[in-house]
Order: structure tokens, then sequence, then C-alpha cells
């Protein structure tokens, strides 16, 4: 206090502070720093309130102002500890997968972790111990196992059943299908097989097909050739209602070499003596009927002939082979001469 009695200095703080009095030096860094970030608080404030005034009903009026300073908040706290770490494993990570997708590594990399998944299932116990498997004939049990995926590191927890039985329908012998766990280590597999039902030939090449059309082998193996043969584009999905006509005639159908689809709406029929049965598009039963009458009345397929045309329902025309041919003609030359002499 001075001699009055009065302070030496005002009860309140000068707005300067004691570092910035007169005569001491300012730090003019700090000073440009806090004057840019009070501007830059501002300018996001400002921007808030431009932006979402007009979004938010009157009585929200505040609202940008208080986002504003709870973003600015929220940019002064310090980041959280650890942050580096994630941020390097996550980088470390994002290589590693691109290493293994450019480098073709991804189902080396999904089989070994199955891998370890069934390593890990099998030691708490859910190792296949027993795989009871029925209906195979065509199809090994080997191949079965290995296209429903059960090996000897497979576990049944992680066994797809359903994934199986897809897998094990897209072997064309395989016409259904049954995979049923039973927890904690049995597996069954029913299947039921398709039959070899005839051979198809298309192009020049034969196969093995189904009742169904479904191609079993796209070669023919010796057990296979008692099988009837149909020929021609579409002839192995209708296979099967034709032969079934056909089966009705033994007498005809044992002397077929090859069922041929013309033009896939009718069929011909190429017998083992070399004679063409040509049938008409609509009820070739009835053209087979007449058929086997005139073989028993008239011997016809056991003639000189190369053709028995029945597409017509009211005729059948018959084409002499080469040879007959030549014979009927010089049998009619000769009896035209004599008819001639006589006269």
């Amino acid at each position: 206090m001075d001699g009055g009695g009065r302070l030496d200095q005002p009860l309140k703080r000068s707005r300067q502070r004691a570092g910035d009095q007169v005569g001491t030096p300012v730090d003019e860094r700090k000073q440009t720093r806090a004057r840019s970030d009070r501007r830059g608080r501002l300018r996001l404030r400002a921007w808030l309130q431009r932006e979402l005034r007009p979004l938010l009903p009157g009585s929200l009026g505040a609202a940008p102002r208080r986002v504003g300073r709870c973003i600015a908040r929220i940019v002064r706290l310090p980041p959280p500890r650890g942050v580096g770490i994630a941020a390097s494993l996550l980088l470390l990570a994002s290589a590693l997968g691109y290493g293994v997708v450019v480098g073709d590594h991804l189902p080396a990399v999904i089989d070994w972790a199955k891998g370890a998944r069934d390593t890990a299932a099998n030691s708490l116990g859910f190792r296949i111990a027993a795989v009871s498997l029925t209906g195979e004939k065509e199809v090994s049990r080997e191949e079965i196992l290995t296209i429903a995926g059960v090996t000897g590191r497979a576990s049944l927890l992680f066994l797809d059943a359903d994934a199986a039985r897809a897998r094990l329908m897209a072997n064309p012998w395989i016409a259904d299908a049954a995979v049923l766990k039973f927890y904690p280590d049995r597996l069954q597999i029913r299947i039921t097989e398709r039959q070899a039902f005839a051979l198809w030939q298309k192009n020049g090449r034969v196969k093995v097909i189904a009742a169904d059309g479904t191609v079993l082998e796209p070669f023919v193996e010796r057990r296979y050739l008692h099988l009837p043969m149909v020929v021609g584009e579409g002839a192995e999905r209708q296979a099967t209602d034709f032969l079934g006509v056909l089966d009705h005639y033994p007498d005809i159908a044992g002397r077929v070499r090859a069922s041929i689809l013309v033009a896939r709406r009718r069929w011909d029929l190429f017998l083992t003596n070399g004679v063409d049965i040509k049938l008409p598009e609509t009820n070739p039963a009835a053209a087979l009927d007449r058929l086997v009458a005139l073989d028993r009345d008239k011997k016809l397929l056991s003639r000189d002939i190369t053709i028995v045309d029945l597409r017509l329902p009211d005729r059948v025309t018959v084409r002499l082979s080469d040879a007959a041919a030549q014979a009927r003609d010089a049998a009619l030359k000769a009896s035209q001469k004599k008819k001639g002499g006589s006269a």
C-alpha cells in the first residue's frame, strides 16, 4: 500500500498477462497459433449454422452452435492410446491380404484355415469315426466320400451336409442323395443311381445315356454294347417314349440296329439287314402294326429291299435294292421281247 492507504496495484487482473507486460519478450508464434485456432473454430461453427439451420425447425435454431462446440471439443481431444499400433497392424494386414490375392495364394490360405478349424473340432470329439453308405454301384465308395468332402481330417461339426449333397448330385450317375449327420461322430450317406438306358450317337460320337437323357459316360464300354442306339439331335430326350413304343413289337425291335430321330419330329428304323423303315410323325404305333402284318403275310422284311416308307396312312412305298431293281428291269425287258416275238 502507498502512503495514502491505497493498493499499489488494482484488485482486477490486467488484461495483459504478466508475461505480456511492457518490456517482456512476446511469443508471437503462440499468439498466431491461438488466433488461427480460434478463427478455425469460428469458421466451423459458422459453416455448421449455415448448413444445418435450413434443415432444422425454428425451435432447434441453437442446435448448430451446440454441434459446433461438440465437434470442436472432439477435435481438441488427444488421440486415444494404441491408435498408432492399431493403424500399423491394419496396414500390415492389408499388405498381407493384398499379397495373398495378387499371388493367387487365397485357396491355400482357405484350405489352411479349414484344416485348422477341423483340427480344433476333432480335438473336441467331433471327428467322423463311422460312415454308413448305401446305394452305390456304378460310383465307388472312395469317389463318393471324396466328392462329399469326407477325409481323414474332416470334422462332423463343420461338414456342410447341404453342400455335400449338391456336390454328389453333380455327378451324372447320382440321381438323388441324402447326407445325414449324427452327432458326435457318425455320418450317413444314401444315394440313388441312374441306370444306363441307351447309347446316343451325335456328330459321330457315341455316349451312354440314362432314361432322362443325362449323359453318363462319354465313351462306351463293352458291357454297354447290348443297349439300344438312338441317333440325332434331341434323340437323348425323346428316346424313352419312342423305345417304350418299340418294345411292344419285339419282332421288329430285335432287328433294329439304330433308331434315328429326323428333324426332331419323327423316327426312322435302321435294321440289321440294311432296310430303312420310315415312320410317320404321329401315331408310329399304327405304322408298326402295318409293318408287322406285311412281314407276317408277305415276308416283306426278308425281301431284297432298302426302304419301307410308312409315312402315309393309306399306302406303303417300297424301294428295291440296286441288284433287285436291275434284276426286275431285266425280267421286264425279257418279258417284253417274248411278247413281241410271239406276236
